[in-house]
C-alpha cells in the first residue's frame, strides 16, 4: 500500500504545532500588556475637567498644604474634595473676575456644586482607605506622584493590583516619616534601605496581603 502522507508531512505538522504554540503564547503576552497599557488603566491622561485647576500653580508655586483642599485625609477613607466656598475663600479677592473661574463663581451664585470628574477611581470592590495609608507612612507623592509638578492632574501609577501589592509586600520600600507624608520631592536623609525597616518596625506595620484586606 503506498504511503499517503510524504515524509516532509512530518515535519510541517511540528512546525504547525509549534507555531500555533507561538502564536498562543504571543496572543497571551499581547493581551497581558494591552492589561497594563495606559488604554486600559487610563494612566498619564489628563481627565476633562469643569475647571482646569492646576496643582503645580496652587502646591507648587503657592505652596498650599494638601489638607487645605482635602480636609479628611488624615481621619477617613475618602481624602474629600474641597467645596466651591474653599476655592472662593482665595478667589474672592484674587482672580475674582477671570473668565476662566466663572463656573466657580456660578458655583456659588447658583448653589449648585461643581462636578469634578475623580482622576484615581478605583472599581466598587477595591476598599481603600487614606487614613490608614497615611498613618502608616505613606506618602501623597507615592501614589499620586509630583501633582506639584501637574499643570493639569493625572494618574501617575496603573493602580491596578499588582501595584498596591508591591507596597503591601513590600511596605518599608516606601514608608516615610509621618512628618513628611505631605513633602512632595521627599528625599529620605538615609538611604531607604535603613531607614524604611525602621519606621515599619516603630509604626508596626504589617505585611497585608490577603484578599480581604482590599476586597470585603
Amino acid at each position: 500500500m503506498p504511503q499517503i502522507f510524504k515524509p516532509s508531512a512530518n515535519t510541517l505538522a511540528k512546525a504547525s504545532i509549534v507555531g500555533g504554540l507561538l502564536l498562543a503564547v504571543s496572543l497571551i503576552g499581547l493581551l497581558i500588556g494591552l492589561g497594563r497599557s495606559s488604554y486600559v488603566t487610563r494612566a498619564q491622561e489628563f481627565i476633562e475637567q469643569p475647571i482646569q485647576f492646576s496643582h503645580a500653580h496652587h502646591v507648587g508655586d503657592d505652596g498650599i498644604d494638601c489638607r487645605y483642599c482635602h480636609t479628611s485625609v488624615e481621619t477617613s477613607s475618602f481624602a474629600g474634595i474641597p467645596p466651591t466656598k474653599t476655592c472662593m475663600n482665595c478667589h474672592s479677592q484674587i482672580w475674582s473676575t477671570s473668565p476662566m473661574l466663572e463656573p466657580v463663581r456660578a458655583s456659588i451664585r447658583d448653589d449648585r456644586s461643581l462636578r469634578w470628574i475623580r482622576v484615581h477611581d478605583l472599581p466598587d470592590f477595591v476598599y481603600f482607605n487614606h487614613s490608614v495609608h497615611v498613618k502608616n507612612g505613606v506618602g501623597c507623592e507615592t501614589c499620586h506622584g509630583r501633582v506639584d509638578e501637574m499643570p493639569l492632574t493625572y494618574q501617575q501609577n496603573s493602580l491596578q493590583m499588582e501595584w498596591c501589592l508591591d507596597c503591601h509586600r513590600a511596605p518599608e520600600k516606601y514608608v516615610r516619616p509621618r512628618s513628611e507624608i505631605f513633602t512632595m520631592g521627599y528625599r529620605p536623609p538615609v538611604p531607604q534601605s535603613v531607614q524604611g525597616p525602621e519606621l515599619v518596625k516603630a509604626y508596626g506595620i504589617e505585611s497585608l496581603t490577603n484578599c480581604s484586606t482590599c476586597h470585603r
